[in-house]
């Protein structure tokens, strides 16, 4: 009993523990007119999903002049790396700057994540100058302090904190990094990520053109790699007719730029290239930590790794091959229990659901043709500050959103009472 109790309590503590409030940075930086321009570039390049999926962050604003002037003169791509150096993986509220240990540390940024950044590329130097100031530089050794902190925005502390600065942080080399281009070789960045059975099929099927037009608008790939279609339970390919094959294929690709940060912030089914009405051919996400896992309803497959993140394109490997229910039915579910005291033991259910590959394909499922529009541009930022933007309360309230739902804290309540019973 004391080992029951035990258990309860843990559980319990660990159900209410996870009350915790997220933030949202457009709907931060949406009370403040003057970062409307930083904010729009946030959510133009994704990285306002990237904010808002992490724990522990700081948000080094620039306000809409000097933004304006940045964005005036380089491509988007180049934007998005150097509003990541203005992205800080930590925690930097007023007080914090001001008591360095030193006077002086290097904080990692988010595009040190990207993969991107030899050396110290990634990381910013932040230093306790005389006079009460901090001066913010990249961590290149030889780069100066060429901005400084000027006011503290909005803290919800240890969560996020937003800070102004005056000039934007720049890393050598990070300006001069070529755009995009229309016609990226697709194929080869994933033979080189051991993708060369995804080559085969998207080129034999006439798929990658589908692919190289959705990419000047926004695509997004799940690239299986090789080892992937050689796993147990995966069908045979060879006994799928034409169109089949192009939906499998489609459905291993959105047609929207979606990087890692977002998908982690997703919460409805998206859409594949493979859509073709509602409900049809879509993809559900799960995350743990910062492990990104899609599920088809049949099959599941981790994100393994970012072959290409630079908008309007993202290219991911994942370690299963993706197999819709609209072409292999449901996945198998255990017969559901009759009672509590039912046996664990109970056998799943009947064979009629198994996976087996041969002719799973029903001949009357007609597979859609490859899209003919662009994608849709992503959401706007959100409109500017209600009326009672400046009363405190209001203003926490647009800022943190509880991530509990009813389901979940009806669930906290049920466990408290047993343990209360078991007591």
């Amino acid at each position: 009993m004391g080992a029951l109790r035990i258990i309860f309590l843990v559980v319990s503590l660990l159900s209410a523990g996870s009350v915790v409030s997220a933030h949202n940075i457009t709907a931060i930086l949406s009370q403040f007119p003057e970062y409307s321009e930083f904010n729009s570039y946030l959510s133009q390049t994704k990285l306002s999903d990237e904010i808002n999926s992490r724990e522990t962050i700081t948000v080094l604003v620039l306000n809409n002049g000097v933004v304006s002037s940045l964005a005036a003169k380089h491509p988007l791509s180049v934007v998005k790396s150097v509003l990541s150096l203005h992205i800080l993986l930590d925690y930097y509220d007023n007080k914090k700057l001001h008591a360095i240990s030193d006077g002086t540390t290097l904080s990692t940024t988010l595009y040190q994540t990207t993969g991107n950044s030899p050396g110290n590329v990634g990381f910013v130097n932040i230093t306790d100058l005389k006079g009460g100031k901090v001066g913010f530089g990249s961590a290149v050794s030889g780069s100066k302090l060429d901005s400084s902190y000027t006011k503290s925005v909005k803290q919800i502390p240890y969560n996020i904190s937003v800070l102004e600065i005056n000039a934007p942080i720049i890393a050598p080399g990070i300006l001069t990094a070529p755009a995009p281009s229309a016609d990226v070789n697709i194929t080869g960045l994933l033979e080189k990520a051991g993708c060369k059975t995804f080559v085969k099929l998207i080129t034999d099927t006439g798929v990658l053109k589908v692919f190289q037009t959705a990419a000047e608008k926004g695509l997004t790939v799940f690239a299986p790699n090789d080892e992937a279609f050689k796993a147990a339970g995966v069908p045979d390919l060879s006994k799928l007719s034409n169109a089949e094959l192009v939906a499998l294929l489609q459905y291993h690709a959105l047609a929207t730029y979606t990087p890692k940060g977002s998908l982690k912030t997703t919460k409805d089914p998206i859409s594949t290239l493979a859509t073709n009405g509602a409900g049809k051919y879509d993809l559900t996400v799960e995350t743990a930590g910062d492990s990104v896992t899609l599920d088809s309803g049949f099959s599941t497959s981790r994100v393994a790794s970012t072959v290409l993140d630079s908008t309007p394109l993202c290219i991911f490997t994942v370690d299963n091959v993706l197999l819709p229910t609209e072409l292999f039915g449901k996945s198998p579910s255990p017969a559901p229990s009759l009672s509590p005291e039912t046996s664990p033991a109970s056998s799943p259910a009947p064979a009629a659901l198994s996976p087996e590959p041969a002719a799973a394909p029903s001949p009357f499922l007609s597979p859609p043709a490859p899209p003919t529009s662009s994608p849709t541009a992503g959401p706007a930022p959100s409109d500017g500050p209600t009326a009672d933007s400046q009363n405190s309360n209001a203003s926490n309230a647009v800022d943190s959103v509880k991530a509990p739902s009813v389901v979940h804290a009806t669930f906290t309540l049920l466990v408290l009472i047993m343990s209360y019973v078991m007591l």
